[in-house]
């Protein structure tokens, strides 16, 4: 996968509340903390579980792309622009997402962290 200067992207704040985050981190980064109602496809497993990610924007929805900082992320985001999905790259990732003081959770209950 390739990087284009036209790779669409927004920061953490164009977010909106009721988006369809798709979370592409490992389990244990998941695990540490991340955005309610996210999509947790990791990158290591997209290519296996793409349909899930087709099935969450057949409605024509738009799918924010998250990792840690916004490198993998950038990476999936590229390959959904190229299957035709409306995606873009959440600059900044979880750092960022943590950063603006935007809520995370947690499946156990516990104090949520990027980790």
């Amino acid at each position: 996968m390739s990087f284009g200067a036209s790779l669409p992207s927004v920061d953490v704040a164009g977010v909106p509340a009721d988006g369809l985050v798709l979370d592409v981190r490992e389990a244990d980064e998941w695990a540490a903390g991340h955005v309610e109602g996210a999509l947790h496809v990791p990158m290591s497993d997209f290519v296996a579980r793409f349909g899930e990610v087709t099935e969450a924007v057949a409605d024509g929805r738009r799918a924010y792309v998250m990792c840690r900082v916004g490198g993998r992320s950038a990476q999936v985001t590229q390959y959904l622009v190229q299957q035709g999905i409306d995606a873009v790259n959440i600059d900044g990732g979880m750092l960022a997402w943590d950063g603006a003081g935007r809520p995370m959770v947690t499946d156990n209950g516990s104090p949520a962290f990027v980790l």
